[in-house]
């Protein structure tokens, strides 16, 4: 990719029609500014299209999560190809990777459409002011959320050194050429950005929609707040991801959240959260994909052909799939996990193998939240309370599990137990980098069919994703990643 995005995103922004139905938009070759926003309508689907960035199948629609488990420790890589990502497995991409360069332009066209729309709602006259505000704070947690999964990848973690290099701060809309130049802004400064707009989209989002769906597929209060559980969680703020928690997980069991018609718990049957359009009350947020033809991935792009179908992945015998958990036939995880035609163990979770493939992508899960809850209390020294979080999480899919007294009794034991339980419950989530990165620690070495990835200690350039080519060719004042 050699044109920078953001010259070209103001087109893509306009790419969407009306329909009340989210993600459901019919595309439209352009849209001229000066229409875009002149109807209520209108302004909807230009709301729309900023969930459609994210759903982009190099980025959340498929590979970024793909991206995020080549990287860490659990997955082996079937194949050598460098379209299913060998390079990303064996951790060795350069600038000018096309998935390096894709994700971060997928990441700020989003962040651009935000500022688009942020700006157009500001003056907009054609609808309400609330319901303008409502939209202004959907497209700041699209901003936050881009911005969070942009320096997780292209900056050194938090906890390493947050006064480094970020990334460039675009809180404008760029709608012309001429306007590439800015420089990177510190890590804190960016994460600074991240936490101010989900502070402020809390306050405008609406409690609930008016669907399972739309609660599923578009930002309300408790989404925002579970995305600063995490966004807090990576900085090490445990008392501010203790704060945050609370407003959405009640005080006793069972551990929920009620507001109006919105409910958010933990679903009962595990299993059921995966494999097909799940819209329940675990889903706090996710990428739906309302259309066949228009939406949903292709094939080496989509979760379940990489984990399942093909597999292009495979769980590595060394990682957590050799836990115990994982091979017990009283926890409902363990049906997720199944054996290839080659004998690996492979991921089922996303489990539609055949075009379209329809599988929503959960990007936040009330299970996420209670495990955030319990690390950020562990390392509070409440241990009654981690424990009590942990074992709501463990018990739903083992009822009858009982964790051992040396694994929880002391705070470090507690906090190496409440991983496990992440390293389990989210596997495949895309997750398992992020904690790696945030405690600052070495990503292990690992095996797969093309060969062995060597270890990456954190001080070594590959921890993380190089600066792009495309990035570097159109902006003066960035700085590459030493």
């Amino acid at each position: 990719m050699k044109k920078y995005i953001l010259i070209s995103c103001f087109i893509l922004m306009f790419t969407t029609a009306c329909n009340d139905d989210l993600l459901d938009t019919k595309p439209e070759t352009s849209i001229p500014e000066s229409i875009a926003f002149s109807t209520p309508a209108k302004i909807l689907a230009q709301t729309n299209n900023l969930y459609k960035q994210l759903q982009n199948q190099s980025f959340y629609g498929g590979r970024f999560i793909v991206f995020n488990e080549q990287r860490a420790d659990q997955f082996g890589q079937n194949d050598g190809n460098a379209a299913t990502g060998s390079a990303v497995w064996n951790q060795n991409v350069a600038s000018t990777n096309d998935f390096v360069n894709n994700v971060w332009a997928v990441g700020y066209a989003a962040i651009n459409a935000s500022n688009i729309l942020i700006s157009k709602m500001n003056e907009t006259t054609v609808i309400s002011k609330e319901l303008a505000k409502n939209y202004i704070a959907e497209a700041k947690f699209i901003r936050a959320f881009c911005y969070f999964s942009l320096i997780q990848t292209y900056a050194k973690p938090y906890n390493q050194d947050k006064n480094s290099l970020g990334l460039p701060l675009r809180l404008t809309p760029i709608t012309t050429s001429g306007h590439n130049d800015l420089a990177r802004s510190s890590i804190e400064m960016v994460y600074t950005q991240i936490l101010k707009d989900l502070d402020e989209a809390e306050i405008d989002l609406p409690v609930s929609y008016s669907t399972p769906l739309l609660n599923t597929s578009r930002a309300k209060k408790c989404t925002a707040i579970a995305l600063k559980t995490r966004v807090l969680l990576v900085q090490n703020n445990f008392e501010k991801v203790i704060t945050e928690s609370k407003k959405i997980v009640s005080s006793t069991l069972p551990f929920q959240y009620t507001e109006g018609n919105l409910t958010q718990k933990l679903e009962p049957n595990y299993t059921s959260i995966f494999g097909g359009s799940y819209t329940g009350t675990e889903a706090i947020f996710s990428i739906p994909f309302a259309n066949s033809t228009t939406e949903t991935p292709s094939a080496q792009y989509s979760l379940a052909y990489n984990y399942l179908a093909q597999p292009i992945i495979f769980l590595a015998a060394e990682g957590i799939v050799s836990d115990p958990a994982f091979n017990s036939a009283t926890d409902a995880r363990s049906s997720l996990i199944s054996k290839s035609a080659a004998n690996q163990k492979v991921l089922k979770k996303f489990s539609i193998t055949t075009a379209p493939f329809r599988d929503y992508v959960p990007v936040i899960r009330y299970a996420e939240v209670l495990l955030n809850y319990a690390e950020a209390a562990a390392y509070t020294d409440d241990l009654t309370t981690a424990t009590s979080l942990l074992k709501a999480v463990r018990n739903r899919s083992d009822p009858n599990y009982v964790f051992p007294a040396n694994e929880i009794a002391t705070k470090e034991a507690m906090i190496a137990t409440i991983q496990k339980e992440r390293d389990i419950e989210l596997l495949g989530e895309g997750f398992r980098l992020m904690d790696l990165q945030r405690k600052v620690q070495t990503l292990p070495a690992k095996k797969g069919s093309i060969g062995t990835a060597p270890l990456v200690l954190p001080t070594s350039s590959n921890y993380i994703w190089p600066i792009p080519s495309g990035e570097i060719s159109v902006n003066k004042l960035i700085e590459p990643n030493p």
